[in-house]
């Protein structure tokens, strides 16, 4: 165990932590300089951590605080030691070699998703290409717009996936600037948008005669689960379709539990309930009848692992006789987000609930306007409407004054008029019987005062 040395100087008592051969073989001194003893005490508290931590031990909070604190020679001495790693230097790191150094930082981090994790890694591969050894503080804006344009000229991405490209590239240079090792971010500022906007050629209705074509060419009852999880479930696929699992089954309520990855961080913890609707009893219903005894997954050969499922779909997809439709699964829940506003009579509230997102997410990423929707708004017609409502008026002024009430009401009735034309015929009616009754207008109750002419 390390031990307090404390030794007299010219300038006052001083104190050094001495390692012991177990924590060192050469047992190295670490000078501390003037402090006070119970000083010491902690510093050789941190140090002792630092060693432990070396060995596999979690490291405290409170040391990685002191850690932000001590001065320069200390760190100089613990690096030389190898208790820590060196801090960060402007001149040592390429772009490359940084986003490497904050990929590994988050994946020491036990909340980053590995889909996250494999992003970053994409991103980071194509940085690496593009700016090869330039260091990082030596990007400026104009080469971080080339980058932009050598990922959708040379490698010919979309420009939602240059979006997420650029963010993602922004998001390794904040952590830079929090490393203190550059000052501005490149990927910042005008000509350089991450908002993803909604793609209307990319979208697509999966009709239910379709969907029926591909569950009649699935291999098995878990890839028409896995379909119909999608496409009548409008599960986020793979995420949410793999995680499933039986205990978040309930047959007898007819509803399930969903746990989404990508929400978890929300208030309702990426938690929400859907109703098991009627296309998905039988799929369900099929795969719990071949589980083994104590099967936790659903979809036990995933074992909720994440994996790319979209090339097997569109296998199937194409053995159905049908050409694979742009983003497969992401359609499929859009289909079914648009098919259940219509089924709830545009309960929005209810819908987005059971999908797992936002009205505005809903309205802007996955409503569609289907053929069905052009076909019917075809039909309509405001101009014939108003034809009918200026034509049945005509035809009441027309009516005699002298005919009585009956007749007058068996004429309305023949017309079919609206309420708001049949208010409008009774007051043009009383409005003729008017002028025919008192030519001059209306008098009161007080009797004509005779001109002087009379």
């Amino acid at each position: 165990m390390a031990s307090i040395v404390r030794k007299k100087s010219k300038t006052g008592i001083r104190y050094d932590i001495q390692l012991s051969p177990n924590e060192h073989p050469d047992r190295p001194k670490i000078a501390l300089g003037r402090i006070t003893k119970k000083d010491a005490s902690d510093i050789k508290t941190h140090i002792q951590r630092l060693i432990r931590h070396k060995l596999g031990a979690e490291l405290s909070p409170l040391t990685l605080e002191w850690l932000v604190e001590i001065p320069e020679s200390l760190r100089n001495r613990l690096e030389s030691l190898k208790l820590i790693k060196p801090k960060f230097k402007k001149n040592d790191y390429t772009v490359k070699s940084w986003c490497d150094a904050y990929i590994q930082m988050r994946k020491n981090d036990q909340q980053t998703k590995p889909d996250t994790i494999r992003k970053m890694e994409n991103v980071s591969k194509r940085l690496g290409i593009f700016f090869k050894d330039s260091l990082l503080n030596d990007i400026n804006s104009f080469e971080a717009k080339s980058f932009r344009t050598f990922l959708s000229g040379t490698i010919g991405l979309a420009e939602n996936t240059i979006r997420k490209h650029i963010a993602i590239s922004r998001q390794f240079f904040n952590a830079a600037i929090e490393a203190q090792l550059i000052n501005n971010n490149p990927f910042t500022g005008k000509g350089q948008p991450v908002t993803v906007q909604p793609n209307q050629s990319r979208f697509f209705f999966v009709t239910p005669e379709m969907a029926q074509k591909v569950l009649d060419a699935c291999p098995d009852a878990h890839w028409r689960l896995i379909f119909g999880l999608a496409r009548f479930g409008g599960l986020r696929c793979p995420s949410e379709v793999l995680r499933l699992k039986w205990e978040d089954i309930d047959f007898e309520n007819k509803q399930f539990t969903v746990h989404a990855s990508k929400t978890e961080h929300h208030a309702d913890a990426g938690i929400r309930i859907v109703p098991i609707f009627p296309e998905l009893m039988t799929l369900f219903q099929d795969v719990f009848d071949q589980a083994k005894p104590g099967t936790v997954y659903c979809l036990d050969r995933y074992n909720g692992k994440w994996t790319n499922l979209g090339v097997n779909m569109a296998r199937i997809i194409k053995r159905a006789g049908l050409k694979p439709w742009p983003k497969l699964f992401q359609n499929c829940r859009s289909t079914r987000e648009t098919e259940l506003f219509k089924l709830t009579g545009g309960n929005v509230k209810a819908v987005c609930s059971w999908i797992g997102n936002s009205p505005t997410v809903a309205m802007q990423h996955y409503a569609q306007i289907t053929e069905a929707d052009m076909k019917q708004a075809a039909k309509l017609s405001v101009l014939n409407n108003a034809e009918k409502r200026v034509h049945n008026r005509v035809h009441t002024t027309a009516e005699p004054a002298e005919i009585d009430r009956t007749q007058s009401q068996g004429k309305k009735d023949s017309l079919n008029v609206t309420p708001l034309a049949a208010n409008s015929y009774k007051e043009m009616e009383m409005g003729a019987n008017s002028r025919e009754l008192h030519p001059l207008g209306v008098t009161g109750l007080e009797p004509v005062t005779p001109s002087l002419s009379s």
